[in-house]
Parts: C-alpha cells; structure tokens; sequence
C-alpha cells in the first residue's frame, strides 16, 4: 500500500504579514517626520566666508550683563526699550541690519534667549558673539 503521511511540519517563514507591518511603520515615520518643523534661531556664527563684503557701517551691539542688565550701544536699557530700539534700527537700516549679541560669561540663558527672541521679533539678523568675562 502507498498511503503517506501528510503531516510533514512546514520550515517556512510567512513574510506578508511582516512587510505589511514594515510599510505601514514606513508610511506612519515619513508622515509624522514631515510635520515636524524646527523652532530655531536664525544665527550667523563667526566663521570664515567665501565671499568678499565690504561693511559700510559699523554693526549694532548688545551686551548682556552678569545679572541680566541689557546695554545697547553702550546704553543701559530695559526690555520694553530694547525692542523699540530694535524696532528702530530695523526702519532705519533695513533688511541688511545686524545685532552683535555679546553675553557675559555668568549671564543666564534665559536673558540671552529673550534677547535673542526680541531680535528675532524686530526681524533682525543676530550675531552670537563669545561670551565676555
């Protein structure tokens, strides 16, 4: 009699159900990267470049003390004046306007932050400067 068994094991692994879950975690990361966007500043760093500019004017600087005091131009003022000062540097010199940020070496972040926010308000360009000890 030729009767056989059929109930040999299968060594085979099943892939379908794995790649439907791997395009599906694919699909899910590349939608969820793409809504991400980056709240940043915009800084330009102090560096080399490859392009020759000539500097017309001198920039406008502001340096932040140890104890969260905020000098612009040699001037001491208070936030609320900083950021008409900003205003106005922005109506009088334009797009091309630049703020050299200068903070102490024990300032806290958080008087370089808002600084920087207020400048970023007045749609100013910031430079980072190191910090002064």
């Amino acid at each position: 009699m030729g009767v056989k068994k059929r109930n040999k094991i299968s060594a085979q692994f099943n892939m379908s159900s794995l790649t439907d879950i791997i395009f599906l975690l694919l699909i899910f990361f590349m939608l969820t990267s793409s809504l991400i966007v980056p709240n940043a500043l915009n800084l330009k760093l102090p560096g080399q470049s490859n392009s020759t500019s000539t500097v017309s004017q001198r920039p406008d600087e502001l340096r932040i003390s140890s104890n969260g005091s905020f000098y612009f131009n040699g001037n001491k003022v208070s936030e609320s004046a900083l950021y008409s000062a900003l205003r106005g540097v922005r109506s009088s010199k334009g797009n091309e306007a630049s703020i050299i940020v200068t903070p102490d070496g024990r300032a806290r972040n958080q008087h370089v932050v808002t600084a920087l926010d207020l400048i970023r308000k007045a749609r100013l360009a910031a430079i980072l400067n190191e910090a002064a000890n």
